[in-house]
């Protein structure tokens, strides 16, 4: 990548990682607020807006987040596969957009009764609590991801090593061929790896969802 085009790439993800940050903190405290609260209009209030900033705000800074990532990642000497930091923020935000998109129906169902009428006592207080849960867990994986990211913990897996390894072996082609080959071999199966794990947890989510 050029130097601009670099710059440019890392100000859209940094931009769109840090606004996904501060949105989930806004998110999280609605959810707090129409938990707590004692006012019936500011419950209402507050899951009304919290269904508003998901789709408006979280959901496309999310999506944002990843490509640009991934865009920086393949385009630097960092690449994706090469450092178990990448490798960890990776799952973590792809894990974390999934997630959210799925808990986004909840949200919807809880903004949908109470535009209709005002939540009594205790109702759906499960669900309520679910919104703190997930958001808060939500915000605890993104300051993860934060901090590798400033930090950038050593660690080079198996794939680095092997590219550090063909660098240094030159011109040897037999050997170039047998370290490649065993590079390919992992990298398709730690991307099989993460597609079966976002499988699990979309089918998991997805029947948690259908049994409230």
């Amino acid at each position: 990548m050029t130097p601009n085009l670099r710059k440019l790439a890392l100000a859209a993800h940094v931009t769109s990682s840090v606004g996904w940050l501060g949105a989930v903190a806004g998110f999280l405290a609605l959810a707090v607020a129409g938990l707590t609260s004692q006012d019936t209009q500011l419950v209402r209030s507050s899951y009304l807006a919290m269904e508003l900033t998901g789709w408006v705000v979280i959901v496309p800074l999310s999506l944002a987040s990843l490509p640009t990532g991934l865009i920086i990642s393949f385009g630097t000497e960092w690449g994706l596969f090469r450092h178990y930091w990448v490798l960890a923020k990776v799952l973590i935000t792809v894990i974390a957009t999934v997630l959210l998109l799925v808990h986004m129906q909840p949200v919807g169902h809880l903004a949908r009764v109470v535009a209709q009428a005002a939540l009594a006592g205790g109702e759906l207080a499960g669900l309520r609590v679910q919104l703190v849960a997930d958001a808060g867990a939500a915000l605890l994986a993104l300051l993860v991801a934060t901090a590798l990211s400033v930090y950038k913990p050593r660690g080079m897996t198996a794939y680095g090593r092997s590219k550090q390894a063909i660098a240094e072996v030159g011109g040897n082609p037999d050997r170039r061929k047998r370290i490649s080959g065993l590079r390919w071999g992992r990298v398709f199966g730690i991307v099989a790896i993460l597609l079966v794990v976002l499988f699990l947890l979309l089918h998991l989510t997805g029947k948690d969802l259908h049994s409230r």
